[in-house]
């Protein structure tokens, strides 16, 4: 029966479903997953199979799959309003979440869209229209990191150096600057994390005196580079891109769509360089990972910039579902949940147990830059498998856990709710792919290469 049910429901996503970031003649031969139901940290199949979501479901889910909570502020919501239109219009779930934002990271505007990259676009948009406001209408181009990620519309692809996408679709993108990394695994012997953020600090500077009256805005993983590897960097960078960007007269983008919400350890990364960006970018765990919706939080000085009686002095940017209610009570829950269980507290302690569990990976000879940034474990893998990522993610399946490498940069984004036994099956799973992998010992079958 569970059988019959996973074929028959393969079949049709394959016939009707363009999986994301997916080459989808792989299906031919290896499967799609068909998820009947979720609860906690555990995905599973129609054949019964449970799955730790060691990825947060796209690092999406931070309190677990059917979160009673969250699912009752739905309910509630579903009785009230679900939709209506923003322009025009307000509600009082946009309203009471955008006060407590403002609240909690003392940017005073907040405008909606509905998702990461949307708000990347939002971001990059806004701050270009200020300075044309402002008569700046040199300051056209946006700088980021190198191995940055943004999104994949193509203004934020345009900021965005990942190349497998950036050379496909380069001519529709604007041409923009990169800085170097801060990486602290570029520490030379004796160096620490701080003096790569120096070095990078420095280079930063460079491009920005030579550059700095053409550029709009700076973009910014806070802390945590995502789909480079999960690149750590220390704080420091964030302080000095926050003094260099001040200093140049160019906008902080602080794009904070994947580490928001308590995943570096403070409920945002920029607290641990104690700045506050210009533009704040937040989605993903926004919702607990229940409904899409982004946001851009701004300053009052730049929301003053287009209040006007010229409506192309206005910001012109719109989606359809901007503030959708549901959405918002759902964030405002997530929010309640922070508060009323104390997370952030909660988590450095369930963070030092993982670490404990896995000093025998961080110690493993095949491991490198073994790093842990709040509830993000990170290492390399140093092996010679060219198809490693895909042959260690199958592996991974077979015991029962959801853990998509980046190439061979092996990552553990779980929900906050994780307990010890989870832990430890996760580290026992890792240990034994990396046994059979490093053995020469190949799965039956290889999922599609995939970005995390």
């Amino acid at each position: 029966m569970h059988d019959s049910q996973a074929q028959h429901w393969l079949a049709r996503s394959r016939a009707a479903v363009w999986h994301p970031c997916t080459q989808m003649k792989r299906h031919e031969t290896l499967p799609i997953i068909p998820i009947a139901r979720a609860d906690g940290i555990w995905l599973e199949d129609f054949d019964g199979k449970r799955y730790i979501d060691g990825v947060s479901s796209w690092w999406v889910n931070l309190f677990g799959h059917n979160q009673p909570r969250i699912k009752q502020a739905l309910k509630d919501q579903l009785d009230t309003l679900e939709h209506v239109i923003l322009a025009g219009f307000t509600h009082q779930p946009v309203v009471e979440l955008s006060e407590r934002l403002a609240a909690l990271t003392g940017l005073g505007h907040a405008f909606y869209g509905s998702d990461g990259a949307s708000a990347t676009e939002i971001a990059l948009k806004m701050s270009f229209h200020y300075w044309r406001n402002h008569g700046q209408t040199r300051k056209t181009r946006f700088l980021s990191l190198e191995h940055s990620y943004h999104g994949e519309t193509v203004g934020a692809l345009a900021v965005t150096d990942v190349p497998l996408f950036s050379d496909t679709y380069a001519p529709l993108l604007q041409h923009n600057l990169r800085a170097p990394s801060p990486d602290a695994r570029l520490a030379a012997p004796g160096e620490t994390a701080a003096d790569v953020a120096r070095r990078a600090a420095s280079a930063l500077e460079s491009l920005l005196q030579q550059h700095g009256h053409e550029i709009a805005a700076f973009i910014i993983e806070p802390l945590v580079q995502g789909a480079a590897g999960m690149v750590m960097y220390d704080p420091l960078y964030l302080a000095e891109a926050r003094r260099l960007c001040d200093q140049y007269r160019v906008h902080l983008i602080a794009d904070e769509i994947a580490v928001g919400f308590g995943r570096t350890g403070t409920l945002f990364a920029c607290e641990q360089a104690a700045i506050r960006a210009d533009f704040l970018c937040l989605s993903k765990g926004i919702t607990g990972g229940y409904l899409p919706l982004s946001c851009v939080l701004t300053t009052d000085n730049i929301y003053a910039a287009f209040y006007d009686d010229e409506v192309s002095r206005g910001f012109l940017h719109s989606h359809s579902y901007t503030g959708n209610a549901l959405a918002c009570r759902a964030a405002l829950t997530v929010l309640d949940i922070f508060e009323d269980e104390q997370v952030i507290a909660a988590n450095l302690a369930t963070a030092a147990l993982f670490s404990r569990h896995l000093a025998v990976i961080a110690a493993h000879p095949a491991v490198r830059h073994f790093r842990q940034r709040g509830m993000i474990w990170a290492f390399d893998v140093d092996c010679q498998r060219a198809d490693f990522g895909p042959a260690f993610f199958s592996l991974m399946l077979q015991q029962g856990c959801l853990v998509r490498p980046i190439g061979k940069t092996v990552y553990f984004m779980p929900p906050y709710i994780i307990e010890e036994s989870q832990m430890r099956q996760l580290v026992d799973a890792t240990l034994s792919a990396l046994t059979q992998l490093l053995a020469g010992d190949r799965p039956s079958a290889q999922p599609e290469t995939a970005l995390p």
